[in-house]
């Protein structure tokens, strides 16, 4: 299996590249197919992993793992979205640790983080929000998680503590975040979108943002995305902010069209043509997402989505 490994021990030296092109797509970045699936050493036995997501149109984009090895076990947030993926990263971690793969977090139930799930050893305890583990039991999936995390949890794996974090209902619903406090490496899942455009469907939008508010208010050095680059941690730290403020104009000018009674139907969303987008229109899945999350906006203004479990 090829591999590509990017190794970054200390976020203090990690400097942003010049000129580098903050895009969630991999052609606009200059990359190609060739380059993933990558690792980066964020500290001493934590990785981020990044791997092509398929079939997205507008391009390309990374679907992001974070691995904590340590000397009792590896704990893996979030999988890949195919088993041949999954078992690709299941594969790497053999080869850099001995140490066997005891947990396996999901931070968000949607197909392109579970879909490889078989991939895991069967031995692996798997942790959700209860919300997801309802999710991915009504799928069938191949791995229902024994374990929830309704609010935090804080597990020590061979004397690394990692807390299991509910910030509130995000992309999905059942959102979990994984820090290491020692390190300061926060993984969001898909609360964290780095430069991909808000993507709704199942979202809560408005919770969302508070979500994101409380991640930004936290003691982390490592910011680190659920899809896009996987890029210096100074670089992560203040996209956060960019991606909140990108949320925030979203649901703001939803509102607006909202309010100026513009409808967004199926198949014609004349609010998704009425509307300033401004830069957000070069953001990486902009034109297969803007019509969506209107949707769930108006959805939410109207007050249709879900109620919290």
């Amino acid at each position: 299996m090829r591999f590509n490994a990017v190794v970054i021990l200390l976020a203090a030296v990690a400097l942003p590249v010049r000129g580098q092109v903050q895009t969630g797509d991999v052609a606009k970045r200059g990359l190609t197919p060739a380059d993933f699936p990558r690792a980066k050493l964020l500290a001493p036995g934590i990785y981020s992993y990044e791997a092509l997501r398929g079939g997205d149109p507008g391009g390309q984009m990374t679907t992001v793992s974070l691995i904590v090895i340590t000397s009792d076990g590896v704990l893996v947030a979030d999988g890949q979205g195919n088993v041949t993926q999954t078992k690709e990263m299941v594969d790497w971690i053999a080869k850099t640790t001995t140490q066997p793969i005891k947990y396996v977090v999901v931070g968000s139930d949607h197909g392109d983080h579970t879909g490889g799930n078989a991939a895991f050893p069967a031995t692996a305890t798997f942790i959700s929000h209860p919300t997801s583990k309802k999710v991915l039991e009504a799928a069938n999936s191949a791995r229902i998680p024994s374990e929830t995390v309704a609010d935090r949890r804080s597990i020590t794996v061979g004397g690394t503590e990692v807390q299991i974090l509910f910030l509130g209902r995000a992309h999905t619903g059942g959102d979990l975040s994984v820090y290491v406090p020692k390190e300061k490496v926060l993984f969001m899942s898909e609360s964290y979108l780095h430069r991909i455009f808000p993507a709704m469907r199942s979202a809560y939008p408005s919770e969302w943002v508070e979500a994101v508010k409380k991640a930004e208010a936290m003691d982390a050095t490592w910011y680190i995305p659920g899809h896009g680059f996987v890029d210096d941690a100074k670089t992560l730290k203040a996209e956060l902010p960019v991606y909140r403020h990108a949320m925030e104009r979203v649901i703001a000018e939803s509102k607006r069209l909202h309010d100026a009674g513009v409808t967004c139907g199926r198949p014609t969303c004349d609010a998704a043509a009425q509307g300033n987008w401004g830069d957000l229109a070069e953001w990486t899945l902009y034109k297969g997402q803007l019509e969506i999350a209107i949707r769930r906006i108006y959805d939410e203004i109207d007050h249709k989505l879900p109620a919290a479990n």
